[in-house]
């Protein structure tokens, strides 16, 4: 989820309810900031708002279910995630292309931060900071084509 999400919002009730019947149902229900934690967004290739995925043994699938306290206890209860197409190996949050992915998440964080160090802390102007990034993208390249 995301704090800014107006469909993020809509279901927060409906899920801290869920959160709340989690002993009950012998589960463990969480959130996920994707503003906090971009990295997590990336190894679950999150891109549309909220995502829920059902984790169980290392297998994850996606629900794309009605979002109603109900139909999310129905899913757990009656075991319906079991009909439900596990998400593909590459696309796994646990393969390594999803970790690769995660990476860059990471770095684009980072090169955010970067940049707004250089246009605030510094008062840079932001079409030098962005000719930076761009002298050393191609520096980069460069070293690592040789």
């Amino acid at each position: 989820y995301a704090p800014w999400c107006p469909a993020c919002q809509q279901i927060e009730l409906t899920w801290e309810s869920f959160a709340k019947e989690s002993e009950r149902l012998d589960i463990t229900v969480g959130k996920v900031d994707v503003t906090q934690e971009p990295g997590l967004s990336g190894r679950f290739f999150v891109t549309t708002l909220p995502t829920i995925y059902h984790a169980n043994d290392g297998v994850f699938r996606r629900y794309r279910g009605s979002r109603t306290l109900e139909d999310l206890q129905g899913y757990v209860l009656e075991r319906k995630w079991e009909a439900v197409e596990p998400v593909a190996g590459w696309k796994s949050p646990s393969s390594i292309v999803m970790h690769g992915m995660a990476g860059l998440f990471h770095l684009s964080g980072w090169i955010r931060q970067i940049h707004s160090y250089l246009t605030g802390a510094l008062g840079i102007n932001v079409w030098i900071s962005y000719a930076i990034f761009i002298l050393a993208t191609l520096l980069i390249g460069l070293f690592l084509g040789l």
